[in-house]
């Protein structure tokens, strides 16, 4: 049952963090949202627990989801710019 939350958290996460940081060069379709925001909890999982913030059993919650979706959206940003104006 954890599997499952963690992709409806994620899906969740992900939606948000587009709407707080649309752009052009963001991933689009419901795959994409919810592979963003499962990665940004993963993302400020990592980071967490490398700050010492979270222990190493313990997980980001919700809000860290969210902002390790934004992290995640933000570098994706940045490297789908860079490929898209070198082509030109």
């Amino acid at each position: 049952m954890s599997i499952i939350w963690t992709i409806i958290i994620g899906f969740v996460a992900g939606v948000i963090a587009k709407f707080i940081m649309p752009g052009p060069n963001e991933p689009s379709g419901f795959i994409l949202t919810t592979i963003l925001g499962i990665v940004g909890a993963f993302v400020a999982t990592y980071l967490g627990q490398a700050l010492g913030w979270y222990r190493a059993d313990e997980g980001a919650g919700f809000i860290g989801a969210i902002v390790g979706a934004i992290v995640v959206l933000f570098i994706w940003g940045v490297i789908a710019g860079r490929r898209s104006s070198s082509t030109y």
